[in-house]
């Protein structure tokens, strides 16, 4: 199983926590509570289980300069996302309802770079980062433009906006889950 693994967890998780956030929001707030709490660790887990995808990838990708440099910006967006989520995990563990969220968030904003760094340019690294070195795998045929279409549509799509996260954990899965096999078959070459 080993670093295969996290070519199918990472997207699945990334659904997982986009169902839980529609639960959530059935009574019309997010937040705070087990759904906002069990829905935030799914995607802090994915993060983290994409360090080692990105890494595959770059390797995938033949390394050099270029899947370096791209690889890098993920994990910086990926590291950026991680604050943000980490973020969202505290406050919705101290808060007491959708009011005290609303007001311990505002504070969050109002640290200088914050919004900026973690909210906005920092995870759209990871987004990016993770669509070009797809792009980069077709380019030098190490994967069918096919199969690397659902990653970068995928990819392109997080960042949309939250209700389109099923379409694009589903797409990312697609596009990643058959890289386990692959990427499994690799290590025991190397074994």
């Amino acid at each position: 199983m080993g670093r295969s693994f996290a070519f199918i967890a990472a997207p699945l998780l990334v659904t997982v926590y986009a169902v839980i956030r529609i639960l959530d929001g059935l009574d019309g707030e997010r937040g705070p509570g087990l759904a906002w709490m069990t829905g935030y660790l799914a995607f802090l887990a994915a993060l983290l289980l994409f360090v080692p995808v990105f890494l595959d990838l770059r390797r995938l990708a033949g390394g050099g300069a270029f899947a370096t440099w791209t690889v890098a910006a993920a994990l910086a967006g990926t590291a950026c996302t991680v604050v943000q989520i980490s973020v969202d995990i505290v406050i919705g563990a101290l808060a007491a309802d959708h009011d005290d969220m609303r007001a311990m968030f505002s504070d969050v904003s109002k640290v200088p770079g914050m919004d900026i760094v973690v909210y906005t340019v920092g995870p759209v690294l990871f987004f990016l980062g993770l669509a070009v070195v797809f792009c980069r795998l077709a380019v030098v045929r190490a994967v069918s433009v096919w199969r690397a279409a659902p990653v970068v549509t995928g990819a392109l799509i997080l960042p949309a906006g939250p209700d389109l996260l099923p379409v694009a954990g589903a797409l990312l899965f697609a596009g990643l889950a058959p890289f386990a096999r692959r990427v499994a078959r690799g290590a025991t070459a190397h074994a």
